[in-house]
């Protein structure tokens, strides 16, 4: 009897430590928010990592919060932080109201401009709506957008409070637009057209606020109460870093994986299904016990669930099949062979001509798309290439044509994930051939099918064109409606990314600025000189200049090119190219030659000198707008060094500096025939670089 006693409490011991440790378990999961030995919270805001508050606890600086413990307050930069999100990557905050008030006699009085500059947030553009409120009111919301300058505004007019309706937010005394995605690095700014005076009585000021959906709501009592409210709701999406999941070591855990958000920066990471926890810290996804949840339990039979690592098994009694669950198949009786065999008879007699009518189906479908095909092949000029191909047989550089499947195949069916260019030329992919060869893929505009003889003439030239600094065409595919063209994949993404980027742009030095132009104006000079029949690239710009992995130079993007018949020295068209690049002779005789593209070379050289872009932004003062004409004045007043980039000028090149100033200058000649040619260009840049110094001044190494 003692015995017995002793084994049924020893049995009781053992539950309660089977019970014990899924209390521990369930308790470790949910500690698994911040770092371990870090607070997890601040006030009533739970802190996750990657963020923290004190240091070790973040995951870099970026995600580095502050907290008052005495007043329980959350802050990133000077703005209060309300709530943190693991799971859809979002951050609530308070942010600031930018304002503009003005007394009764119209003078500016008080004013705020917020603004958020931190790479790691974007503006949420699902959760969030741009507002400006006011009866004399327009507002901007500048920021960054893929790294380039990004405006947007609203215009609010009333002339009476009278004219205010009710919760309207469409222009009379309110304003509301929807934001695009991936805005970041950005500033609010409210402005007046008229100082408030004739309305002042009602509504001193103008508003501009970034709010959260749904949590404000406008009413005519706002045009002159909305100053007391100092910050309003707003919702932020964070992401790590700037690579996507392909380019980077992520930082997710164990039963995570990494994803890009909507946004377009960086990743995030979410745990796999059948488990949950943080996905940032090594350990933070834990397997659920699925079973014990009546919400996530599926089985029929909920006594019948076993769990399985990340996942969960159900079963069905004895005499039933199926996988048990509610959401499958569910259980069924098992019925006697002779019935299964009677139904199956009776399943066949529907399943044939069914499968038959589906397989004519198919091979008709089949039929249609391969004459489709082959009705575009023909339209696209596919018979004439083909014959061109057949002289060229034994010739280098001979075009590839490409099948519609084939690349259709490398692109992933046209991926959105692999889409690595866009514009007014159409849209350029990444492509994987089954050669293992990287291919850019361009889906072009559609070809004028009156100059289908010319476009085929200009692909079959274009990619016999072989120099080291001009990216090579391989070859087309003119099976769909509108021509594919495949180009050479170059790694290192644009000029303009590479010199107007923040993170890297102030760090290029003079030796490798000069090497790049050297290398582009080479490629010109081969294309108007060497290449027969010469070419004219017309739409020379940084972004049209790609580098590779040894951030070599390769000139891109051929889409408005045209070929210069030996015994004319100009071409007409229609005008077109790109803001700020553009020759001003040819905008005014829309006669477009070798020495337009000498201009736009210029303003890339001006770009290089001066780290800036060739429209700068419509808020600087007028002089400064367009970049050429700023970058000439100066020069004209012996202010060279005053617009040089910086760095390049403490660097000690002064004499080339000057002289390639000075190159530049002359290819921004007015006139055509006052400007180098790209030889002359190339050569003289060439002879600069022999005289360039080879060591640069580090002066970090040096204290």
């Amino acid at each position: 009897m003692e015995d017995m006693g002793f084994l049924r409490m020893l049995m009781q011991l053992t539950w309660v430590g089977v019970l014990l440790s899924e209390i521990l378990a369930a308790t470790e999961v949910a500690a698994q928010l911040p770092r371990p030995n870090c607070s997890d919270r601040c006030g009533d805001v739970q802190i996750p990592f990657p963020f923290g508050i004190t240091e070790g606890c973040y995951l870099n600086k970026d995600f580095g919060l502050k907290c008052n413990h005495s007043s329980g307050v959350l802050t990133t930069g000077n703005l209060i932080v309300t709530n943190i999100s693991i799971r859809e990557g979002q951050m609530d905050i308070l942010m600031y109201v930018a304002f503009q008030c003005f007394n009764q006699s119209g003078e500016l009085q008080d004013s705020n401009r917020p603004s958020l500059t931190v790479p790691t947030y974007t503006i949420s553009n699902t959760q969030n709506v741009f507002v400006a409120v006011g009866c004399d009111t327009y507002a901007h919301l500048t920021g960054f957008q893929n790294s380039l300058p990004f405006t947007m505004g609203c215009i609010s007019f009333c002339q009476n409070i009278t004219n205010v309706v009710g919760q309207s937010c469409s222009g009379i005394g309110c304003c509301q637009v929807e934001i695009p995605p991936g805005l970041k690095n950005f500033t609010l700014k409210a402005y007046s057209y008229y100082s408030h005076k004739a309305i002042w009585s009602f509504n001193p000021c103008s508003y501009a606020f970034v709010v959260k959906k749904d949590r404000f709501s406008f009413s005519s009592g706002y045009l002159s109460s909305l100053k007391d409210n100092k910050t309003l709701p707003m919702v932020l999406d964070w992401a790590i870093g700037n690579e996507t999941c392909d380019k980077s070591n992520s930082v997710c855990g164990r039963n995570s994986e990494c994803y890009e958000p909507d946004s377009g920066y960086g990743y995030r990471c979410r745990c796999e299904a059948g488990y949950d926890g943080n996905p940032y810290l090594p350990h933070g996804c834990q397997d659920i016990k699925q079973c014990e949840d009546h919400k996530l339990n599926q089985c029929k039979i909920p006594k019948t669930c076993v769990d399985r690592e990340g996942n969960y098994t159900c079963s069905c009694p004895k005499w039933y099949r199926g996988d048990g669950r509610k959401d499958g198949t569910g259980c069924e009786l098992k019925l006697i062979l002779v019935s299964v065999l009677a139904i199956g008879l009776g399943i066949g007699f529907i399943v044939v001509p069914v499968c038959s009518s589906l397989w004519l189906y198919l091979i008709v479908r089949q039929r249609k798309l391969i004459k489709r095909r082959e009705r575009f092949f023909q339209q696209n000029g596919g018979l004439y290439l083909s014959q061109i191909l057949s002289r060229q047989e034994n010739s280098a550089g001979t075009t590839t044509i490409f099948s519609a499947e084939e690349l259709k195949k490398a692109s992933k069916n046209y991926d959105e994930k692999l889409i690595i260019g866009e514009g007014g030329f159409g849209t350029v992919y990444k492509g994987f051939l089954s050669d293992n060869r990287i291919v850019a893929i361009k889906k072009s505009k559609v070809v004028d099918k009156n100059q289908i003889e010319q476009f085929i003439n200009e692909v079959v030239i274009l990619s016999q064109i072989n120099h080291r600094n001009v990216v090579k065409l391989l070859g087309c595919c003119l099976e769909t409606e509108v021509p594919l063209l495949v180009y050479e994949f170059i790694s290192n993404g644009t000029l303009f990314q590479y010199i107007h980027d923040e993170s890297t742009g102030c760090t290029v030095s003079w030796e490798t600025r000069l090497r790049i132009a050297t290398e582009a104006a080479e490629a010109l000079s081969y294309l108007h000189s060497t290449a027969s029949p010469p070419i004219i690239h017309r739409d020379v710009k940084p972004s049209n200049i790609l580098l590779d992995a040894s951030y070599t130079a390769k000139v891109s993007d051929f889409g408005a090119s045209r070929l210069v018949p030996l015994d004319k020295a100009q071409v007409a068209t229609i005008v077109q190219g790109t803001l700020g690049y553009l020759d001003p002779e040819y905008l005014q005789t829309s006669r477009f030659t070798e020495k337009s593209d000498v201009y736009s070379f210029g303003v890339v050289l001006v770009e290089l000198l001066t780290g800036k872009t060739a429209l700068q932004s419509f808020e600087m003062p007028e002089e400064e707008t367009s970049l050429t004409m700023y970058f000439l004045s100066s020069l004209k007043e012996d202010k060279l060094f005053d617009v040089l980039e910086k760095h390049l000028v403490n660097e000690g090149n002064t004499v080339q500096l000057g002289k390639v100033a000075n190159l530049a200058k002359r290819c921004l000649s007015v006139r055509g025939e006052d400007r180098p040619t790209m030889n002359e260009v190339a050569t003289e840049l060439e002879d600069l670089r022999k005289t360039v110094k080879h060591s640069c001044v580090n002066t970090d190494s040096m204290s």
